[in-house]
Formats: structure tokens, C-alpha cells, sequence
């Protein structure tokens, strides 16, 4: 089941879209992202859940939601929109060919990885207000 060019009108016309384990694991990092940044909006953009504070910090990509016309990769990406100003966040996030947007394709979310995410978007959040101030 693909996206194509079907446009979601809601994160919940999204997940009842979605395959059973792309929408539970969506579901999961939504959770601990609401859960550890409460004050992020979240809202649609490219078909997906994106969550900004100043900027847009960081974004849900299932795989069945399509960027193109194919498929490129299982699971679902968690990413920082600005990973690259994020200490730490390589090797746990790849680059790609992307200059500022860093991911990581995800199809099980183990403890070890709840644990590294919470410590990246706490480290995002920061990145944030600091180019909110001017300091970055």
C-alpha cells in the first residue's frame, strides 16, 4: 500500500492509511515526542507529521508515504530538520546527500533508541531557541 498521490488531511488520515507495524511504530516516536517536547506544534507538511517550536525541529517519514514515485527504504524515518547544527548527532543520524536535514530509518524501536532520540531532540530544542535568539 502506497501513498501515490493521495493527500492526507490529518496525522489520523495518515495512520489509518498506513500498514499495521509502519503505524505502530509511528505512533510510538509520536508518543515519545509529544511526550518529551510537549510544547512542539504538530502539523502536516509533505504528506507527514512535521513538529516545530520557532522552526520546524523534527519530522515522522513512514515509508509507505512517498517521496517520488517509489518506495526508497522500510520502516519509518525520524529526522531533525536541522540535524546538522545538532552536537552528537552523527553517526546515530545519517546525512544522506542533505546539507542540514539528518535521519535515521527505523523498523523496531528498541530502548537504545528511544534513548539516543530523547537525547537529540532535547539537544534540537536547544538548537532551536538558541537561532531563535540569534546565537546560531
Amino acid at each position: 500500500m502506497l501513498s501515490g498521490g493521495r493527500r492526507f488531511s490529518s496525522v489520523q488520515d495518515m495512520l489509518d492509511f498506513l500498514p499495521t507495524e509502519e503505524r505502530e511504530l509511528t505512533e510510538q516516536l509520536r508518543e515519545l515526542i509529544i511526550s518529551e517536547a510537549p510544547d512542539l506544534k504538530e502539523r502536516m507538511s509533505f504528506n507527514v507529521p512535521f513538529y516545530k517550536a520557532q522552526r520546524d525541529v523534527c519530522f515522522i517519514w513512514p515509508a509507505s508515504v512517498l517521496w517520488g514515485k517509489r518506495k526508497t527504504y522500510e520502516g519509518v524515518r525520524f529526522g531533525l530538520s536541522y540535524g546538522s547544527l545538532v552536537p552528537g548527532s552523527e553517526p546515530y543520524l545519517q546525512r544522506g546527500p542533505r546539507k542540514q536535514m539528518l535521519w535515521r530509518d527505523l523498523t523496531t524501536l528498541s530502548d537504545t533508541d528511544m534513548r539516543q532520540i530523547r537525547t537529540l531532540l532535547q539537544a534540537a530544542l536547544a538548537v532551536d531557541r538558541e537561532r531563535a535568539l540569534g546565537l546560531r
